[in-house]
């Protein structure tokens, strides 16, 4: 049972484990099946076993996790969480089709050959075939880091949710840096169409999406100064509604704000198709220093790369002065 686990500072040092894994493992999630325990993962069963609170109105403190020495093990994982969440709710995550691992800092991965057209055919012509090989080129993975610097005595007596919250704009922060590499493989090799002048026009934008003829344009990115200038359009002053949780043109495909982008090119992709995203590992800390409430300066860091999957999902409309 989740109570009897033995937690200790190996656990995060697995070959081939993450913490979670490790605990999943040694409390099954399967055996609360029918329980109110069902809905948490092992963590979080962890989190119930010493009473630390991370959230809501009687949310614990930083010095929670440090009541015994097994608690002061999920101290890591919290910090993990918590920075992993901030680079989810980034660009990044909105922009990205797969999400692939890698055993190395080098990857190789897939392509489909696909130029025959799809018709009708019969018993005496063979098919049309589409093939699938190995990617003529190495995606080379890169290391993004950031050090947080935060003495214990600091953040001791500092609400658990407040101090997510602060790890999650570093988790943000960390992703936004990525994202530009993301752009700029997203840019090469896209077909471009050139607008004269920067005075974009509602129908520059009803064009990018009549070029997609495989796919489907589901999302824009733009830079901010781009981003205000497509709001104030009129075609989007009639579409506007009272759901303002996701932006979107009168025809369905949502604007993304993206300040990685520089303001003479808007690209429209098919977010379902166009993006890889490569990592060699996940988010790295250094667990133990957080375990022995050494946070004077902590690194975190992820290796990662990126890939176009099909060239044909990313368009690209530039606007020339």
């Amino acid at each position: 049972m989740y109570n009897e686990i033995k937690l200790e500072k190996g656990m995060y040092h697995l070959a081939g484990r993450s913490f979670l894994q490790a605990l999943e493992e040694a409390d099954p999630g399967k055996q609360y099946a029918g329980t109110p325990l069902a809905k948490l993962d092992a963590y979080e069963r962890q989190l119930k076993r010493f009473d630390i609170r991370v959230s809501g109105p009687q949310c614990d403190r930083v010095e929670k996790f440090f009541t015994t020495t097994e608690s002061a093990v999920l101290f890591p994982e919290f910090v993990r969480r918590a920075v992993v969440q901030g680079m989810q709710e980034a660009v990044l995550g909105e922009i990205t089709a797969a999400v692939s691992r890698s055993e190395s800092n080098r990857y190789q991965g897939i392509s489909l050959g696909d130029s025959a057209t799809y018709t009708t055919t019969d018993e005496t012509n063979p098919m049309p075939a589409s093939t699938i090989t190995e990617s003529s080129s190495v995606v080379t993975l890169e290391k993004y880091g950031r050090v947080i610097k935060a003495s214990y005595e600091a953040v001791r007596q500092q609400r658990l949710d407040v101090f997510a919250l602060m790890l999650r704009r570093v988790g943000r922060e960390l992703a936004d840096s990525v994202t530009g590499a993301a752009i700029d493989v997203l840019k090469t090799g896209a077909d471009s169409e050139s607008i004269s002048g920067n005075a974009l026009a509602y129908g520059d934008l009803a064009a990018l999406y009549g070029r997609f003829t495989s796919f489907d344009m589901k999302a824009v990115l733009a830079s901010p100064a781009v981003m205000a200038k497509i709001l104030v359009m009129d075609q989007m002053l009639e579409a506007s509604s009272e759901d303002v949780t996701e932006i979107r043109l009168p025809f369905g495909t949502r604007l993304i704000n993206c300040q990685q982008l520089d303001d003479n090119t808007v690209i429209g992709l098919d977010t379902d198709f166009a993006l890889e995203q490569i990592q060699s590992s996940d988010v790295v800390l250094e667990t133990d220093k957080l375990i022995d409430c050494q946070l004077d300066c902590i690194g975190i860091s992820v290796n990662i790369g990126f890939r176009t999957l099909m060239q044909d999902a990313v368009q690209l409309l530039s606007l020339t002065k």
